[in-house]
């Protein structure tokens, strides 16, 4: 099976400090559902911060979708993440635009057209509930309602992988239910390999999943 990440001997950290992640080796293969999880403060947002190249390896390396993260240029970093979406936990949502614009701009920086690109954000805010929500701006909304918005933009330009930290953290229990819902549907019918850090793995998810722990700066693939 083709992976699309794969870590040989990695070591994740910032400045000077104690290494984060230590000598780390593990592959996620192609439509992968991926829980990381650990006790705060363990790398958790290191290891996927690594993925999408805001951090580079101290030692060893990163491949993800085939392309080397250490010593990667800016144009192709660029290039990387046009095949990623990215979920943060405080959203990044654009406040001065509203929600429908907001789940447009993976489309819109892939070139695609005006037309094109509101299709797929009324389909996607359909999707997370929100389509009574297109014009409102991101302070108008609540927090699950925001985070949801943050998924579909995440979704908009079908992305070969899901980068997700913490997303359903502090949502209500209905918000929670739709974001597990849109990733199981991302893995099951569109082929997207999902990556998710979280303290707790749903019980009632209902697909198969890989899990990494982490602890002491070593990640254990948990059986």
């Amino acid at each position: 099976m083709e992976y699309v990440i794969q870590a040989v001997d990695l070591t994740l950290g910032y400045g000077n400090d104690e290494p984060v992640i230590v000598d780390a080796n593990f592959k996620i293969n192609q439509n992968d559902f991926v829980f990381i999880t650990g006790k705060s403060g363990s790398g958790k947002s290191t290891i996927l911060k690594s993925m999408y190249g805001e951090l580079e390896p101290k030692k060893g390396d990163l491949s993800v979708c085939g392309v080397q993260i250490k010593g990667i240029s800016t144009s192709k970093l660029n290039l990387l993440r046009r095949y990623l979406g990215i979920v943060f936990q405080d959203y990044k949502l654009i406040n001065e635009w509203t929600i429908e614009k907001n789940v447009m701009l993976p489309l819109m920086i892939g070139g695609f057209s005006k037309g094109v690109c509101l299709k797929q954000a009324q389909k996607l805010l359909k999707h997370v509930k929100l389509l009574h929500k297109a014009d409102k701006f991101p302070y108008e909304l609540s927090g699950g309602e925001q985070q949801r918005a943050a998924m579909a933009r995440a979704l908009a330009h079908n992305p070969v992988m899901i980068l997700a930290d913490e997303p359903t953290g502090n949502l209500d229990d209905y918000s929670s239910e739709v974001i597990w819902d849109l990733l199981k549907n991302a893995k099951e019918h569109l082929g997207t390999t999902i990556v998710v850090v979280t303290h707790h793995i749903p019980p009632t998810l209902g697909t198969s999943y890989k899990h990494f722990f982490l602890e002491s700066g070593v990640v254990y693939e948990v059986s």
